[in-house]
């Protein structure tokens, strides 16, 4: 059996399958029914290689060093190339503001703030 073409050979257009058939139960099922493409759909197939790599090293760096025999800088230029396939940019996750401790305590000790604020402060509740 062939596998399901994601996007029209002829066009690159959208894929709508219209009919649905199962031969267990000689039933056909006809109407609209959308192709939603996997985010891994976009990637290469060294890229999949990699990330397969990737999962069986539980994501660790100097593991995956010695298996492919590439440096740690190269096989992370690797993974931002895939990050960035995925569509987002690598290093721009949404960091929460460091925490001063010392001015939070300062704080506390002050008067400035109650011993609630600092916790939430310390806590990043923020």
């Amino acid at each position: 059996m062939l596998p399901l073409p994601r996007r029209c050979p002829f066009t690159g257009g959208e894929i709508v399958v219209t009919r649905i058939y199962c031969p267990d139960a000689d039933t056909t099922i006809e109407g609209r029914f959308a192709v939603e493409e996997p985010p891994f759909a976009h990637l290469a197939p060294d890229q999949l290689k990699f990330v397969e790599i990737f999962v069986r090293n539980e994501g660790k760096l100097n593991r995956m060093e010695e298996e492919l025999g590439l440096s740690y800088p190269t096989i992370r230029s690797r993974l931002h190339e895939i990050i960035r396939a995925l569509g987002y940019e690598p290093g721009r996750e949404e960091a929460a503001p460091a925490v001063d401790r010392k001015q939070i305590l300062d704080d506390l000790d002050a008067g400035r703030i109650t011993f609630e604020e600092a916790m939430q402060r310390l806590q990043g509740d923020d």
